[in-house]
């Protein structure tokens, strides 16, 4: 047994993870109230590695923010902009088709697109930038759309969500994105994130994706207004509708970030918040294959400490990250796919490209052997496999 549980209040639970059981809400609670964080730790990791090994996975992705123009005023949200502010922006379908060609060049497996929900753009834009996307290569997975985006392509074509939801399938869809989810709770949902969806019709347009066989990610936003109580049942919703339909790949768990925005918050997320809340849902969450340690909310270095706190994805190299970074966030907008592979190789960790679904494209040594040198992982990819068909 782990040294750090041997003696721990948190024993009982330990063992039930050992023994592959099923954790309650009342237990993921006393593990985000335990003050024991190193048991908290050692029993997540227990727990990915009975679910993934000693796999660490990232993507070669690119970002692109179609518009920052939106109908809503999230009070959290620092990306959002009106017609009138001189920093808004709209992407025409030739633009996003050259900032794709160009990191196709780069290798990249996925476009990851969202945008706000522009107030006069029609659906057609959205097919058609979904078409321009997928005719430049067909292996290129488009991962697009938060379903509060689905719910507002869903008015504008005047059509269920069903049937909205097949047409971008039909038209080269591969994922929908899981952000938006940010606290189910009515109560705080309210107070940040006012005219927002509900996390009843977060929660559908999922379902309704996933029984159309569709796969998706989901994301919880912690650390601003919510108690802990409320994370806990944001994940037991989130695991629930998992066991109705195995749809989600992955949960990716994001910091708050306190900058511009409206929401007051005396004490952010910090680091040890951060690493507890990736572990509780590593253990809660056993239906759950993966979890990601977004660096770019916590930053490189504590997304390698999170591979041993329940992670076992730290997402991509991503290029142009917006969102984030507009709300204050310190990282840089891209990580060179090189920079993954060693933040990973230094955790002891085997590195895994992975594509959309977190399913591996190849893997590589978990380091480079000593007698070629300090610069040979920058010549030599040395991969076990290779060009899997999930290119």
């Amino acid at each position: 047994m782990h040294f750090f549980v041997q003696r721990s209040e948190l024993r009982d639970i330990y063992d039930k993870v050992a023994a592959g059981q099923r954790i309650s809400e009342a237990e993921a609670l006393r593990l985000f109230e335990s003050k024991d964080i190193n048991a908290v730790g050692a029993i997540a990791d227990l727990a990915r590695q009975k679910k993934v090994g000693n796999g660490a996975s990232y993507i070669v992705n690119r970002y692109i923010n179609y518009s920052n123009y939106c109908i809503l005023s999230c009070q959290f949200c620092s990306f959002a902009r009106k017609k009138r502010d001189a920093d808004g922006f709209e992407l025409t379908v030739p633009e996003m088709v050259e900032k794709a060609r160009e990191a196709l060049k780069l290798g990249i497996t996925e476009l990851h697109i969202v945008g706000g929900l522009h107030p006069s753009l029609p659906f057609s834009y959205y097919l058609d930038f979904i078409k321009a996307l997928k005719a430049l290569d067909p292996r290129l997975q488009l991962k697009c759309f938060t379903a509060i985006e689905i719910l507002h392509l869903a008015w504008l074509a005047k059509k269920s969500v069903e049937q909205t939801l097949s047409e971008l399938k039909e038209a080269g869809l591969a994922s929908l994105t899981g952000g938006g989810a940010e606290i189910f709770r009515k109560e705080v949902r309210s107070a940040i994130a006012k005219g927002k969806e509900s996390a009843e019709e977060y929660l559908d347009v999922h379902r309704t994706w996933h029984k159309l066989g569709g796969r998706s990610t989901c994301t919880m936003l912690f650390g601003h207004v919510e108690s802990l109580a409320d994370r806990v049942d944001h994940m037991r919703q989130l695991r629930k509708l998992q066991d109705e339909t195995h749809g989600f790949v992955g949960f990716i768990p994001l910091a708050y970030q306190p900058e511009n925005n409206q929401i007051p918050v005396t004490h952010p997320p910090t680091g040890c918040d951060a690493l507890r809340t990736i572990a509780v849902a590593r253990i809660y969450l056993d239906n759950f294959d993966h979890i990601t340690a977004y660096w770019v909310g916590l930053g490189i270095k504590l997304a390698q400490v999170a591979l041993s706190y329940g992670a076992d994805d730290i997402h991509g190299t991503i290029i142009e990250e917006h969102i984030f970074r507009m709300a204050g966030g310190p990282s840089p907008q891209l990580q060179a796919e090189g920079d993954l592979v060693k933040a990973i190789r230094e955790t002891g960790r085997t590195p895994v490209q992975r594509n959309t679904f977190y399913e591996p494209i190849k893997v590589w040594e978990p380091s480079p052997p000593a007698t070629n040198g300090p610069d040979a992982s920058a010549k030599k990819s040395f991969l076990l496999e290779k060009n899997l068909a999930t290119a």
